[in-house]
């Protein structure tokens, strides 16, 4: 499901290709509420914080001409007071780029979490919905076999997007664990994008995506936890990719972390936070993830690095 470097000379050509047209992430727990708009964040789940800012850089598959890289930029609210039903709102700015072929978009995010107590669990269902520009840089593509451009004139085009999800976590027992769960089509409507040239029309299609995510954190009384969770893509025609992670928080509010995918990937992950252990309600997390890939482009595939940044606080 790895979108293939030559994917964009393959989409715009008479065939179709199915494969992952959404941005991939290392460190996705990080970014959970940019694919699911009703999951809750990481931080409140571990930390009880109900606002976070972040940011991140992804760098994939280094050394190969053209290979995808991804930013983002995000912020989230959950109102964490009270009972029946709670406000979640945020957003998020997304730019991608994969050779040729690149999109910015500006989504607003917005949801109620049906709740007793928020520190307990309850039930989220959330919508993002935003504007995207979607670009093709037309003389950078050249065909394989006649080395033809496929145009001249390069070509942005503007589209509303949605995203729906549903979420739901809850403490375990008696006990301080949670369990988080959550399905989400980060892109709804689906798009046939035509860019008219004067060699002629060709198409992008942008098809739906499917989103599994569930996982646990188990808090231990040395103020650690151990955090397993499994992340699930479809795409239709495609095949069906699992992408599962353990990470554990060390009580000096150091993390570790590891993981692999059904594509062939395997990840790596670490990181500090900071603030917390002065006793601080505010607190500034960084992350690195690292990804190596074993796919059907062997070991040449690259490597590909990730750096995540957030700043939360409780209010």
């Amino acid at each position: 499901m790895q979108r293939l470097t030559i994917l964009t000379i393959l989409l715009l050509t008479t065939f179709w290709l199915p494969a992952q047209q959404l941005s991939l992430f290392t460190q996705y727990r990080e970014n959970s509420t940019i694919i699911n708009p009703a999951a809750i964040e990481s931080d409140f789940l571990a930390f009880g914080q109900n606002i976070t800012f972040g940011a991140s850089y992804r760098a994939q598959w280094v050394g190969l001409d053209n290979a995808p890289s991804t930013q983002t930029v995000r912020g989230s609210y959950l109102y964490a007071d009270g009972e029946g039903v709670a406000l979640m709102g945020g957003g998020y700015i997304m730019n991608d780029q994969t050779g040729p072929t690149g999109f910015t978009g500006f989504y607003g995010r917005i949801g109620g979490l049906l709740t007793q107590d928020p520190e307990v669990g309850g039930l989220a269902i959330g919508l993002s919905a935003g504007a995207v520009n979607f670009r093709v840089n037309a003389s950078d593509i050249r065909l394989r076999e006649t080395n033809d451009i496929v145009g001249t004139i390069d070509r942005s085009q503007f589209f509303a997007d949605i995203g729906a999800g549903i979420y739901f976590y809850h403490l375990m027992g008696r006990s301080d664990n949670y369990f988080y769960a959550g399905v989400s089509v980060p892109q709804v409507t689906g798009l046939d994008l035509t860019f008219q040239d004067e060699n002629g029309d060709y198409t992008i299609k942008k098809i739906q995506h499917y989103y599994g995510m569930l996982g646990t954190y188990f808090f231990f009384d040395n103020d650690s936890f151990l955090e397993p969770s499994l992340w699930v893509k479809y795409v239709s025609g495609a095949p069906l990719n699992a992408d599962f992670n353990l990470r554990y928080y060390l009580p000096g509010n150091f993390w570790i972390g590891a993981g692999g995918a059904s594509s062939g990937n395997v990840h790596l992950e670490t990181g500090v936070l900071l603030g917390d252990t002065a006793g601080f309600d505010n607190s500034f997390k960084i992350g690195y993830g690292f990804d190596y890939s074993f796919s059907s482009f062997g070991p040449s595939a690259g490597s590909t690095h990730e750096i995540n940044l957030a700043f939360s606080l409780f209010r």
